[in-house]
């Protein structure tokens, strides 16, 4: 009997198997169903979590560009060796014929009227207006800056005056033949008493001789990155008190010649 329930068993098995098809046709399409779900609610949470990544790479690129500038001033404020104090801009003036910025320490910090201002290679300009929690930092490029300067090559002494563009100083009244040139690197000269001497201030990009004038058209470039610095640097190599005596002087940003 055991031979004959063998191949009765054996026989029979196919019709087992396609008795029991549908109930594993089900099983198997659940977990399809089940895997897909699951396969679809893994990426959703894989593609939230790029996004997240993303945003915050972004805003770790940003942190570190922060930190280079930050960095960078640093490095010029041990060179400058003078007490200093970094600010941050917190709004631009978007008259397009003046050229100031607003930034974020005021009087409370001892910023004062008349204070130098520098980016991390060069002048800025210098503070006209103060609350106790924020400054007005007029540019050197406004047209109602002006600041005596020397070139650093022969220590020749003039005025580089703003012309209301961020990328451009001029050089009035040198004559022609005023040994200035291309290239040459302009400092300020300490004359005036708003602004020590020796801070990089300019190149000089273009110097033209035209006949029958009696002065050069001289233009320089400001070595500051006006257009895109975030960071300020406040120095105190001057003593407030003595800006203050000359308010007119402090008050509309402008020096007197050399």
């Amino acid at each position: 009997m055991e031979s004959v329930r063998s191949v009765l068993s054996t026989l029979t098995y196919p019709l087992v198997y396609l008795a029991g098809a549908p109930a594993r046709s089900m099983e198997w399409l659940a977990d399809a169903f089940l895997s897909r779900e699951q396969l679809q609610e893994h990426y959703e949470q894989l593609h939230l979590e790029n996004l997240t990544l993303r945003g915050r790479l972004q805003r770790l690129e940003a942190l570190e560009a922060e930190n280079m500038r930050l960095r960078d001033l640093v490095s010029s404020s041990f060179k400058i060796g003078d007490r200093v104090l970094i600010a941050e801009l917190e709004s631009v003036d978007l008259d397009p014929y003046r050229q100031q910025v607003m930034i974020n320490k005021g009087s409370s910090s001892g910023v004062f009227v008349g204070q130098p201002a520098l980016d991390a290679n060069a002048v800025m300009g210098q503070v006209i207006r103060v609350t106790p929690s924020t400054a007005t930092v007029l540019m050197i490029t406004d047209a109602e800056h002006a600041l005596p300067v020397q070139v650093n090559r022969n220590g020749l002494r003039t005025i580089a005056a703003g012309t209301g563009f961020i990328d451009r100083l001029q050089l009035p009244h040198l004559p022609n033949n005023a040994d200035i040139r291309e290239g040459d690197l302009l400092v300020t000269s300490g004359l005036g008493g708003h602004f020590p001497p020796g801070y990089p201030v300019a190149r000089v990009s273009e110097v033209r001789h035209e006949p029958g004038k009696p002065f050069a058209t001289v233009i320089a470039t400001p070595s500051a990155h006006l257009e895109r610095t975030r960071e300020v640097l406040l120095v105190w190599s001057l003593i407030p008190e003595l800006l203050r005596d000359t308010p007119e002087q402090a008050g509309n940003g402008r020096e007197p010649a050399p």
